[in-house]
């Protein structure tokens, strides 16, 4: 299995591509963003590796953005969430891994929920900023219209929209910050 895509960056210039891929008892996405940051030009590797029932057992972060570089990794482990060995607290309940830097990510949690049109559910998340640099809850919703579109809102960052899905489960808009090309 390979599933992939490419977006294109709408409120700065960027780009992100993304390959999900089948591995021993689950899956891995991997990636790679590249756009414009605040503090100036920024490369962002990722990966999140996921078991049989898309639940998050590790991810990968490392890049830089200007002249800082960072090279993290994340943990879920029976006793909850680490960043670079260190226990983060409070995060246990959380079963997902997002990355504030791409789309790419919203594919993993809605293969694991897989809710039927019509359905809403909250769904929070461990979330890694870059420029935050820990993990924190996001806490996100989800309803979804259709076979194809949700109404998504994650209200701490603050962000809302229409989602629309392409056929292999990326999200093909997402709007004012995403659009997939090809």
């Amino acid at each position: 299995m390979n599933v992939f895509a490419l977006w294109r960056r709408l409120d700065t210039p960027g780009h992100d591509a993304a390959l999900l891929t089948a591995n021993d008892g689950g899956f891995v996405l991997r990636g790679t963003a590249v756009f414009r940051h605040p503090a100036g030009p920024a490369c962002v590797d990722y990966a999140v590796e996921v078991d049989a029932a898309w639940r998050t057992r590790r991810g990968k972060v490392c890049g830089f953005v200007a002249d800082r570089r960072f090279d993290h990794t994340i943990a879920r482990e029976a006793h909850g969430w680490s960043l670079d060995g260190v226990p983060i607290a409070r995060l246990a309940h959380l079963l997902d891994l997002d990355f504030g830097f791409t789309p790419a990510t919203n594919l993993l949690q809605l293969r694991r929920t897989a809710p039927a049109p019509g359905a809403s559910l909250d769904l929070p998340v461990a979330w890694f900023d870059i420029d935050a640099i820990t993990l924190v809850e996001l806490p996100q919703r989800y309803e979804r219209r259709d076979e194809t579109t949700y109404w998504y809102a994650a209200p701490t960052v603050p962000y809302e929209g229409i989602l629309e899905l392409a056929p292999n489960g990326f999200a093909r808009k997402y709007p004012q910050l995403w659009a997939m090309e090809g």
